[in-house]
């Protein structure tokens, strides 16, 4: 952590910044991956959906 001291002798301590990296772009199997999970998100909202309007 690093601190600094003014002239009344308070003291101001700041976090320490992580490295920044670049994203990269997924690979073929991660795409895939998100692919699936996104179909699943899908039929679950749209049963959801469904049924608050088949029990309304």
């Amino acid at each position: 952590m690093y601190t600094t001291v003014n002239e009344e002798g308070i003291l101001n301590n700041y976090a320490a910044e992580p490295k920044m990296y670049y994203a990269e772009y997924p690979a073929i199997w991660e795409q895939r991956r998100y692919l699936i999970q996104s179909v699943f998100a899908t039929l679950i909202i749209t049963t959801l959906v469904l049924v608050g309007f088949s029990v309304s």
